[in-house]
């Protein structure tokens, strides 16, 4: 189950029946155990534990004092055999925590493609993060939260469980969250509170000046037009036939439950 190309540190301890594929590197003191899969060129540094039925994908950096699989902290889980999946091109830095999931929610963890989760941030139970996000250090996700693509959670913020943070949302350090967060705003505060779009975010992603003001027209709706959200949602409806871009603001208004940040 260890491929011939894999190298592990002789202080490192890797269980039986866990497999690495081609290149894999482990470093010393590392602790893997015997349900955990690590895909190939995935370097896991020194004094790392993964555990449980963890799932990781190519290419991955692995550093020191993580923890992945570990059983999650919610005091009704019981011993199930619940997972954390993790994707490619991932950088986990110092310390970073990954908890398995729960039974009464996915049963499992999630971790997309290309996100950087940086020193000693927390993802707790059934979190589901999309792709090309980066989470700062010490930033925590509670249980059940959900992270979109190329969202931003920065230093020492606290996504409340069941919050939704969205794609190309960003979170500003120190901020507590306990409400949704639309697609493309910039938010911060505790409690967070909306400072307009994500605007450097959304042009370092290619999104052009007519797409732009569509996105602060639909911005302007909801925050500044005094209008409620139900007399809101049919002109955003209305402006997504023209800008698909709009269509995740529509999504989340109708999907929320906890309500959005205003």
């Amino acid at each position: 189950m260890i491929h011939e190309t894999a190298q592990v540190h002789p202080s490192a301890v890797v269980e039986e029946g866990a497999t690495l594929g081609a290149n894999v590197t482990v470093g010393p003191f590392t602790y893997i155990t015997s349900d955990v899969v690590i895909g190939d060129n995935t370097e896991v540094m020194s004094h790392v534990v993964i555990k449980g039925h963890t799932t990781i994908g190519k290419e991955n950096r692995i550093f020191p004092n993580a923890v992945i699989g570990e059983e999650n902290q919610d005091k009704k889980y019981g011993g199930e055999a619940t997972t954390v999946v993790i994707g490619d091109r991932n950088v986990i830095r110092e310390a970073v925590q990954i908890h398995r999931g729960t039974t009464q929610d996915k049963a499992t963890t999630v971790i997309g493609d290309d996100n950087l989760l940086c020193v000693n941030a927390h993802v707790a139970h059934d979190v589901i993060v999309g792709n090309h996000t980066h989470i700062g250090n010490n930033a925590i996700l509670g249980g059940h939260v959900t992270v979109g693509d190329y969202a931003g959670v920065m230093a020492l913020s606290a996504i409340h469980p069941f919050c939704t943070v969205g794609a190309y949302a960003y979170v500003g350090g120190c901020s507590a969250v306990v409400q949704d967060i639309l697609p493309y705003v910039l938010a911060q505060g505790n409690h967070a509170t909306p400072f307009g779009l994500n605007l450097v975010g959304l042009k370092r992603n290619g999104f052009e000046k007519p797409e732009l003001r569509a996105l602060q027209k639909a911005y302007k709706e909801i925050y500044r037009s005094g209008k409620t959200l139900e007399e809101v949602k049919p002109i955003l409806a209305e402006m997504a036939k023209e800008w698909p871009s709009i269509q995740p603001m529509c999504d989340m208004l109708e999907s929320t439950e906890r309500g959005i940040i205003r």
